[in-house]
């Protein structure tokens, strides 16, 4: 069974507010002026509706940019091509697209839902949970919760839902999205009670080992492709040509630079070219005899303390073939992240298809300190996310500085 079927919330998002497939969407306060070519924008939306409906990715795309191209201040149609990026597996360039048509139409509770969904493939979820949290009231409770639960708060997703399952109109899909946010949450034998109600006996302990393998993923895109049923891909990111300009923060969006006019831009500070020495006359009028000063080698700093409050989160540092390369990588990268150099890594074996991959993380942190060690490691050269930790542990290869040993090979 495909993961679109088995997680339910995924069809539900492209199409939320029941005309993304069927028809044009509502104007947004922008579009009041008739664009030049808005009758040929008009069948090009059209056609991506119906390429979207039939998840024909490539389609929705090339007529969805046609679309925005042709009338760029219709909100509705770049909300369009956002959804249309997303059944691509193209997460940057959604956000893009997305953000465009929240700044068109800030009221469109489907493109906030799609932004956050996008937010968190990219790795954003803090921004995914506030975005989430200001458009609440737009977003249907099911939607809501399981997007809040990828976000990386189960436990706020599920005080979302658990109203939402108790009301005489829920639904099988609002149930199966409760069961799985309380599978995020650790709750593994509510989540199979609640997933019973709506699941064949015969295929209720191959939905959850489905589950338990989705809530540990590789990759920040992992969950959000799964809920989605589509394949991420590399993305740079979508035509410059297509970009709204008054967005605020395009330029630090697009993924070449682009001169861009912003009715309000923010004042950037001149470079300083500090890397360059100052130059040194060659020829001097009176030579002067000076004692030569001994180098001084300069101490390395020493890394600051880090307080941290203990929680059920872990930054993921990446995924390797084996122990041995999670050494070698945790070795260069704590050699130039100093916020990781006091903590522990941790090492987990998980299967990942025919074979088995070594993931390295460091964790038991609550969320916002997993956060900003995340941070950390992004700022100093690195890549990570942030998860729930399922089965980390010190990694048996791990020694301490200052103990006497041998080291593992």
């Amino acid at each position: 069974m495909k993961s679109r079927k088995l997680l339910s919330i995924g069809a539900a998002l492209l199409a939320l507010g029941g005309t993304a497939a069927t028809g044009v969407m509502v104007h947004s306060a922008a579009s009041a002026t008739v664009a030049p070519n808005a009758k040929k924008a008009a069948r090009e939306a059209r056609a991506a509706q119906k390429a979207l409906a039939a998840h024909k990715a490539a389609a929705a795309v090339a007529h969805a940019e046609q679309a925005v191209a042709n009338d760029p201040q219709r909100g509705d149609y770049r909300t369009l091509l956002g959804q249309s990026y997303l059944l691509a597996g193209r997460f940057a360039s959604a956000g893009q697209a997305l953000r465009d048509a929240l700044a068109l139409n800030p009221e469109d509770g489907r493109a906030a839902l799609n932004l956050a969904l996008a937010s968190i493939g990219t790795g954003d979820w803090g921004g995914a949970r506030t975005l989430l949290h200001a458009h609440a009231a737009r977003i249907p409770a099911a939607d809501l919760g399981l997007a809040t639960a990828l976000a990386g708060d189960p436990n706020a997703a599920l005080e979302i839902l658990a109203p939402a399952v108790r009301a005489p109109d829920a639904t099988a899909r609002t149930r199966q999205n409760f069961a799985l946010a309380l599978a995020l949450a650790g709750r593994w034998g509510e989540a199979k009670a609640v997933a019973a109600m709506d699941v064949a006996p015969d295929q209720l302990n191959a939905r959850m080992l489905q589950w338990a393998s989705f809530a540990r993923p590789a990759n920040a895109y992992d969950q959000v492709a799964a809920v989605l049923g589509v394949q991420a891909v590399q993305d740079a990111g979508q035509p410059v040509a297509l970009a709204l300009a008054r967005q605020p923060d395009f330029a630090a969006l697009t993924p070449t630079p682009t001169p861009v006019v912003s009715p309000e831009p923010e004042p950037q500070p001149e470079p300083i070219p500090v890397s360059e020495p100052v130059p040194v006359p060659v020829f001097k009028p009176v030579p002067v005899r000076m004692a030569k000063p001994k180098p001084v080698k300069p101490l390395p700093p020493k890394p600051a303390p880090i307080t941290v409050a203990s929680g059920p989160y872990v930054v993921q540092l990446g995924a390797f073939a084996n122990a041995g390369v999670a050494r070698d990588a945790w070795q260069k990268l704590s050699g130039r992240v100093a916020a990781l150099r006091p903590l522990k890594p941790q090492g987990a074996t998980v299967p990942s298809g025919a074979a088995t991959i070594y993931r390295l993380s460091v964790g038991g942190f609550a969320r916002n300190d997993a956060d900003g060690l995340c941070r950390a490691v992004k700022t100093g050269g690195g890549s990570c996310f942030v998860r729930m930790a399922a089965g980390d542990a010190v990694a048996s290869w791990y020694k301490p500085a200052g103990r006497i040993g041998i080291a593992a090979r």
